[in-house]
């Protein structure tokens, strides 16, 4: 019982950071699944591996539909998409073969290492907390930066909404911008991801209830919270300010970041 009610609790929780911060759900998820796996002895060895998958799994519904809700109120500009959407989703395609080659405490770490870096890079450059005037993303930008977002997001199961928000940011877009346009951008990294982690999990694990590495009644009960929480913080929650929403925004990576360490 107890273990449902924090399936349920990290799916809602999933679902506001979706519409808050363009977050599908990976640095909410990942986490929690990975407690509660490592503690079962005929799945310990593969717990983060699961944890990464499910959550890659997850994006594609929350995001999915965060999408086509931003979309329909005309919030996503096709300047912030493309082409950084296609490089993206080159990344990830290459993110996700590596993920099945490294083992599963060395993904741990690497998700830890990412955070601190993420985190420090927010604080100590200029041009997150304050945003400077808007300009367009480079060719190198897109590619380079497209193809590095996907290989890291789908390597770690995050989204890479932790990577696209500061980089839009910085080329002066407002949070509301930023977040509505890291929906769309992790689902190259979802759909990739959850294909790949789908055919690498199938020999590795064999418990009922599993498609490849992705635990499916997990991945169904985090679905239906993420909805209500999408539902949720759209009805109840006001527009927050564009300079909170910054800050608010680095406190949730660091208490992610002290989640998976403990």
């Amino acid at each position: 019982m107890a273990e449902l009610i924090t399936i349920l609790l990290a799916g809602f929780a999933t679902g506001i950071t979706t519409v808050l911060f363009g977050f599908g759900g990976g640095f909410v998820v990942v986490p929690f699944i990975y407690q509660m796996l490592v503690r079962q002895p005929d799945l310990s060895d593969s717990a983060m591996h699961i944890a990464v998958a499910t959550s890659t799994a997850v994006m594609i519904f929350n995001a999915g539909w965060a999408s086509w809700q931003n979309w329909r109120a005309g919030r996503l500009s096709a300047a912030m998409l493309f082409p950084l959407a296609g490089y993206i989703a080159i990344g990830a395609v290459m993110g996700s073969l590596l993920a099945g080659e490294i083992a599963d405490r060395t993904i741990r770490l690497l998700f830890m290492i990412y955070m601190l870096v993420t985190l420090a890079d927010c604080l100590m450059r200029k041009g997150f907390l304050l945003r400077p005037t808007r300009r367009r993303l480079s060719a190198l930008t897109s590619g380079v930066g497209g193809v590095a977002i996907g290989l890291v997001a789908a390597l770690l199961g995050v989204g890479g909404s932790v990577m696209t928000v500061p980089l839009l940011r910085r080329h002066g877009y407002t949070m509301r911008d930023c977040v509505s346009a890291a929906n769309p951008l992790s689902l190259p990294v979802a759909v990739c991801g959850a294909a790949v982690y789908i055919v690498s999990g199938l020999q590795a694990v064999k418990a009922p209830g599993y498609l490849g590495f992705i635990n499916l009644k997990i991945l169904a009960l985090l679905t239906l919270a993420g909805w209500l929480g999408i539902l949720f913080i759209r009805r109840v929650v006001p527009a927050v300010p564009d300079a909170l929403h910054a800050r608010v925004y680095i406190a949730l990576l660091l208490a992610v970041l002290v989640a998976i360490v403990l």
